[in-house]
């Protein structure tokens, strides 16, 4: 189980396999490192050098007590790629990992080709979704329901009540699909650090930061999902954009898991393209 300790002393699990140029991936609050292993890494390491690694607080990695911001979680993605000397990779993120690497991209340039974002959310753009009528709370609950979990009415817009609730479903893909989850390890975090406060902490990445990115984006996100509202604003202030809708799925976020082939195909043909700031001329 390799571990890397960074300058600050806390220990990161990550998994490095493959030939090729980097790839960096970064998965969502909730999940691990194992979540891009299920498909979208076999897809790819045959020509590519992939990263994955657990988030703090998640999987095999340490569990702090508090600092789980996307600029702390950027600052743990530097000590990482300095720790393994990996210079500029490509770094595709999910959910709160899209958030993470389009922080990291803000933060620094130099180190990053491009950033894949797949269903990012933005603490900037929390005024969307912090009143009850947020769509994201009916599309959470309905999906809750329907794999048999009612939810109570005054505790469908309670994120950590529909959080311990997601967790405690079965799993949901994967080869033990339907098998129970353990959720000690998620619930600790959830009671015992500050992850639920600060992954909401908008931070450097504020919204009249976003056009400052030079880096290339490509954005993912699926039809009918609960952060189109994030998707379009990304898509209109980017400089360098690249916007991907994918289809509609069941629960509308978990695009590597839910499609992952289309996804894993979108990635790959991204990745394919040369370096755009490698420039070969004649001699």
């Amino acid at each position: 189980m390799p571990k890397l300790v960074l300058d600050s002393g806390l220990s990161i699990h990550y998994q490095q396999v493959g030939q090729g140029s980097d790839v960096v991936m970064v998965h969502g609050i909730t999940g691990n490192l194992a979540v891009w292993h299920l498909h979208i890494v076999p897809a790819l390491c045959d020509h590519y050098r992939t990263l994955t690694y657990d988030l703090r607080g998640h999987g095999y990695s340490d569990t702090p007590p508090a600092c789980y911001s996307p600029d702390d979680m950027a600052t743990d993605l530097l000590g990482l790629l300095d720790g393994l000397d990996i210079e500029r990779p490509v770094v595709v993120g999910h959910s709160y990992g899209a958030d993470i690497a389009l922080y990291f991209a803000a933060r620094h340039p130099d180190r990053i080709r491009e950033v894949i974002a797949i269903e990012a959310a933005l603490p900037a753009m929390e005024e969307v979704r912090a009143h009850d009528g947020w769509i994201g709370w009916s599309y959470w609950v309905a999906a809750l329901e329907r794999n048999g979990h009612r939810v109570p009415p005054e505790r469908r817009s309670d994120l950590r009540y529909l959080m311990r609730a997601t967790i405690d479903l079965p799993k949901q893909w994967g080869p033990l699909r339907g098998l129970p989850r353990n959720p000690k390890t998620f619930n600790r975090v959830l009671e015992r650090t500050t992850l639920p406060e600060d992954y909401r902490h908008v931070g450097t990445l504020t919204l009249d930061r976003i056009p400052s990115i030079q880096t290339p984006v490509v954005l993912m996100c699926a039809e009918h999902s609960a952060f189109l509202d994030t998707f379009e604003y990304l898509r209109q202030h980017l400089r360098n954009v690249d916007p991907i809708l994918l289809p509609r799925t069941e629960w509308g976020h978990f695009g590597p898991l839910e499609q992952p082939d289309l996804v894993a195909r979108h990635i790959a043909a991204r990745l394919a393209l040369p370096d755009p700031t490698k420039v070969v001329t004649n001699q």
